[in-house]
């Protein structure tokens, strides 16, 4: 099967197809096409990009060429990198309005050629900020169940992590996930976690731990504050900053490490990679499985009698052909409040570009 990365010289797409490649989830056999644009220095960018590859990966690469057009683009699954992104620097914001606004007619205008050109089966994994945006436009001309946000996967990665760390063990013996939006707006899902080697009765007891009473309704307040505390210390005293994160909770510190390090001038990309190249290998190894995932909703989440419609991180059994179902039983109470506020702030976010939830079809 062939992949394509839309965006692939930038930051995160470069990651992501070294990823592919150096992880090997493509055989030589298949294709990876590295996709930019023709004006612009990514054109000549990505014939560079690809010489690099072929010369680093040689002896397992994959067939590499470069498409300049969105018409151009073909591939079994779709790697949506494009767009830009805020600026990873201290001070800088995130203002998901302008970067939507910036970002609008990039995502339309490859959804439209691959609806046009595509085969009808693809598979588009988005990674593209605002992810919610892209995924509801994506997911407009293609289908609902072929487009997934990488976003709450890597939200996901995340929490196991953290929630490993003051355990003291590994993140393969951590289950659980994050829903709602990718951002400040996700939602970890403790009930959903699972310690391998623990039972119902010293997972609770440990999970309880780690909240130390604490509850989703005061999540925001918190994030927030956070924020604040390492604002005062980035400029000045990064290393500091990053040690005051270690004593905070888990669940905070999935919110507040990744926003540090953009702060620090770093950026996420090696992480925002091999999240994306996880869902990538799982659509190809032909097998079902469950992640979490951006994803457009038409009434599959039913939460205290509410039918949620529109795009909403949630956990999901991805596969082949995409999304399939939602897996998402029984959330605690300050969860279900908490994604329903998520849903709602996703809505409007969506709705002045015409895509919020009673702005479009049950396709979106």
């Amino acid at each position: 099967m062939d992949v394509a990365v839309l965006g692939a010289t930038g930051d995160v797409g470069r990651q992501v197809c070294a990823q592919l490649i150096e992880r090997r989830v493509l055989p030589t056999s298949s294709r990876l096409q590295l996709v930019g644009r023709a004006e612009g220095s990514s054109g000549r960018v990505a014939h560079g990009l690809r010489a690099d590859l072929v010369d680093a990966y040689d002896e397992h690469a994959p067939l590499i060429d470069v498409a300049l057009s969105p018409d151009d683009v073909v591939a079994d699954v779709i790697v949506l990198t494009a767009g830009r992104t805020t600026p990873a620097r201290p001070g800088a914001s995130s203002d998901r309005t302008a970067l939507a606004a910036e970002n609008l007619e990039v995502f339309s205008s490859y959804a439209r050629a691959l609806a046009r050109n595509g085969s009808g089966h693809e598979v588009v994994v988005v990674v593209s900020n605002p992810v919610e945006l892209a995924v509801a436009v994506v997911a407009r001309e293609l289908g609902r169940h072929r487009v997934i946000g990488m976003g709450a996967w890597l939200d996901t990665l995340r929490f196991r992590r953290e929630v490993a760390v003051s355990l003291g063990v590994r993140r393969h013996r951590v289950g659980g996930f994050v829903a709602g939006q990718h951002g400040d707006d996700l939602v970890p899902l403790w009930s959903t976690v699972r310690i391998s080697g623990l039972d119902t009765d010293e997972r609770a007891r440990a999970v309880e731990r780690m909240r130390a009473g604490r509850s989703l309704d005061s999540f925001g307040a918190e994030i927030d504050a956070a924020k604040a505390a390492l604002t005062d210390l980035v400029a000045t005293d990064t290393g500091a900053a990053f040690e005051l994160i270690e004593g905070w909770p888990p669940d905070l510190r999935v919110a507040a490490r990744p926003w540090l390090t953009h702060q620090s001038g770093a950026k996420t990309a090696a992480g925002t990679a091999n999240a994306t190249v996880d869902l990538v290998d799982t659509v190809l190894d032909g097998r079902d499985i469950v992640v979490a995932g951006q994803v457009a909703l038409d009434g599959e989440v039913d939460l205290g009698g509410r039918p949620l419609r529109g795009v909403l991180g949630v956990p999901v059994v991805l596969g082949p052909e995409g999304w399939t179902r939602v897996l998402l039983d029984e959330p605690a109470p300050d969860e279900t409040r908490r994604l329903l506020s998520s849903a709602d702030r996703i809505d409007a976010s969506l709705r002045p570009w015409g895509l919020g939830r009673d702005q479009v079809g049950g396709a979106a």
